[in-house]
């Protein structure tokens, strides 16, 4: 019995190593020489390694980041380890809607290109931001959006210009309801169903942005960068601290997690793909409702809606959404 014991939890390590840790590695050598990147929350974890690696294959980047400090020591971090200078911080604050278009306008004024951009960061948050939006919602999806939009006009000129969306499989577990999926919510389960409805966002937002941006040669994509070891902080109940602690020995380091945003990013080949989700650097069919063309454009309406981009009236718009 002791020895069916130690080979059941052999197995169980064995399947957890293989489901959360390992990865396959973008291999491609394309030199980004003469583009510019700009990533959200580049400034640590998957972000920080994604940043690392196109700054090695010769891309001015820009760090889009909301601490000034760590932004600046990231930037310090990422030149030395690339060889790269040309590696930039520009403050944004995903919640916070007024410092997204303040950034929109900086950037356009100082920044001639923009050949590949990458919405990364992310949180799982309860409460409301400064918007009174859901924070899950506002900053891992809604404010990318806005971004996105505001950003296409500089993208388009510099095509072939991609876009990556760092998704994830918990958008499994998401829902789009269109009468609560942007209201603040409160506790640790509450979080992390916003979160998971967030990441359903992020994918379908890509397949009908892909729609839209036909024959514009802009393409773009949603990745699944794997389960990765996240920063245990003291807003976490102490159960969720010990399960992170846990289960850390099987999950992706940064550098692990980036490879498939990396490939997205970068691999030559997969325009005819653009509006997919992929996996370990292969596309990879998502939930039913992620692929629900009705579904990705009344949320872009729905988005549209929220920020003010069109002239509908807010409560026919809800009340025909919903």
């Amino acid at each position: 019995m002791e020895a069916l014991g130690t080979a059941l939890l052999l197995g169980l390590y064995a399947l957890l190593y293989y489901y959360l840790g390992v990865a396959t590695r973008c291999r491609n050598a394309v030199s980004l020489r003469g583009k510019t990147v700009l990533i959200t929350g580049g400034n640590t974890g998957i972000g920080k390694a994604t940043a690392v690696d196109l700054a090695r294959r010769g891309a001015r980047v820009i760090l889009a980041c909301r601490n000034k400090a760590r932004g600046e020591s990231a930037v310090y971090d990422i030149r030395r380890e690339s060889g790269n200078s040309e590696v930039i911080l520009m403050i944004l604050d995903l919640g916070n809607l007024n410092s997204v278009r303040a950034f929109v306008q900086s950037f356009l004024k100082s920044e001639p290109r923009l050949d590949i951009l990458i919405n990364n960061a992310g949180v799982v948050k309860g409460g409301q931001t400064i918007d009174d939006f859901n924070q899950s919602f506002q900053v891992n999806h809604l404010a990318h959006f806005l971004l996105t939009h505001l950003l296409l006009d500089r993208l388009k000129p510099c095509a072939p210009s991609r876009v990556v969306i760092a998704a994830s499989n918990m958008h499994f577990f998401g829902k789009i309801d269109f009468r609560t999926i942007y209201k603040p919510v409160e506790g640790m389960w509450q979080a992390v169903r916003s979160y998971s409805n967030s990441k359903l966002a992020n994918i379908v937002h890509v397949r009908e942005l892909a729609n839209r941006l036909e024959r514009t040669n802009v393409t773009c994509y949603a990745v699944h960068p794997g389960f990765v070891q996240a920063k245990i902080t003291h807003s976490h109940p102490r159960w969720v601290a010990w399960l992170l602690r846990t289960i850390k020995p099987f999950l992706r380091d940064g550098k692990t997690g980036a490879q498939t945003i990396i490939y997205c990013a970068t691999e030559e080949g997969i325009e005819r793909l653009s509006g997919r989700y992929f996996v370990d650097c292969q596309p990879k069919v998502p939930s039913p409702p992620a692929c629900d063309d009705l579904m990705a454009e009344k949320l872009w309406e729905f988005n549209e809606m929220l920020l003010g981009l069109t002239t509908s009236d807010r409560k026919g718009q809800m009340r025909r959404l919903g």
